[in-house]
């Protein structure tokens, strides 16, 4: 029996999601209610990447044999380290009769699910990539499940563009429906203050859309915190937040100091988007009891989060970002079209690459 989350393609253990499996199987013979991508390019985590390219002291090539090793290993790209993957694009091959997808053969896609559940086969050994940078153009296989999620890449933003900001189009609207939700509390409470928005790592990817997005929910300050002089000064030219603060987000001291000091108060919602482990406690001492924290770092760790939280008695919310609102890509794309400040960082970050 085909199952509708992937089932039938875990090879092992037996019995779990494919998420959860150790391995998975690629072969590109689809099940009816599936669907065949020919793939382009991946994107992977970057979390993943850092752990990486850390590991391997910066050598592309061990990089990419490793790459290579987990997902002919495993059949899927999950870095066994961070438990992370990435996504991809790539065009529909083939889209079987029962899918529920919409697709159809020719449209070329992003998947908006995690590729530590999307059986994937890789062709040509990666040879078009150097190990260096977080997109890895290739060639291959991955199958879309009736419950993945994948999205019909916009006809005028450059494919590479679409794939960055897909990448991380879930913590835009994460963070946009938390900060409308305490805007409206504030509101209905007739507490005239405004709310206050931390976002840690703000002039990376999930960072500068996230300042966007809590700007348009009606954040009245908000402050990106970035680790090096050329973030700052890069986040403080896009000007996308009320102000920016150099601080180091595994200092908890120092961080909570830099986003009290730049806000004039702890921050109603702190967002969390490093790709670094130790940022927690931090996090939450930089948030106001009663306030909210954003992980969507999956260098985090949610037992430090949980145990600090209880430890410094923080009344806080803890959320994990799980990738997934709904209209989450829309948003993402509306917000790089709209807004030149986020534009700018992605393209910069691109070229970089």
């Amino acid at each position: 029996m085909t199952s509708p989350v992937g089932l039938h393609r875990v090879v092992e253990p037996a019995g779990v999601l494919p998420q959860a499996a150790w391995r998975l199987d690629a072969d590109p013979r689809i099940a009816p209610n599936e669907v065949r991508i020919r793939v382009e390019r991946l994107n992977l985590d970057a979390a993943s990447f850092r752990q990486l390219s850390e590991k391997h002291g910066g050598d592309g090539e061990k990089v990419r044999a490793e790459v290579l090793e987990i997902i002919s290993t495993r059949g899927k790209m999950q870095n066994p380290v961070t438990g992370s993957g990435g996504m991809l694009i790539g065009t529909v091959e083939e889209a079987g009769r029962r899918s529920p997808l919409g697709l159809t053969a020719g449209d070329r896609v992003a998947t908006l699910v995690s590729l530590t559940l999307t059986p994937l086969m890789i062709l040509d050994g990666l040879a078009r990539w150097d190990g260096r940078s977080e997109q890895v153009p290739c060639d291959g296989y991955a199958i879309l499940f009736a419950r993945s999620i994948a999205a019909v890449l916009p006809a005028d933003l450059h494919p590479e563009l679409s794939l960055a900001v897909l990448d991380v189009c879930g913590a835009p609207a994460l963070t946009a429906r938390v900060v409308a939700e305490h805007v409206a509390r504030r509101q209905r409470e007739g507490d005239p203050r405004p709310v206050n928005v931390a976002v840690i790592g703000g002039a990376g990817k999930s960072g500068s859309l996230s300042l966007a997005a809590a700007r348009r929910a009606g954040a009245g300050r908000t402050v990106g915190v970035v680790p090096v002089a050329a973030e700052r000064d890069a986040l403080t030219a896009a000007g996308l937040a009320t102000s920016v603060a150099l601080a180091d987000a595994r200092d908890p001291v120092g961080l909570s100091t830099a986003v009290t000091t730049a806000l004039d108060a702890p921050a109603d919602v702190t967002v969390v988007c490093v790709d670094v482990p130790g940022c927690e406690h931090g996090a939450v001492l930089a948030t106001e009891d009663g306030g909210t924290v954003i992980f969507f770092s999956m260098a985090t760790s949610f037992a430090a989060a949980a145990l600090g939280a209880e430890g410094l008695a923080a009344d806080v919310t803890m959320l994990v970002g799980n990738g997934y609102v709904p209209g989450h890509a829309e948003l993402a794309l509306e917000l790089l079209r709209s807004e030149p400040g986020v534009r700018g960082l992605f393209e910069s970050r691109l070229a970089a690459d």
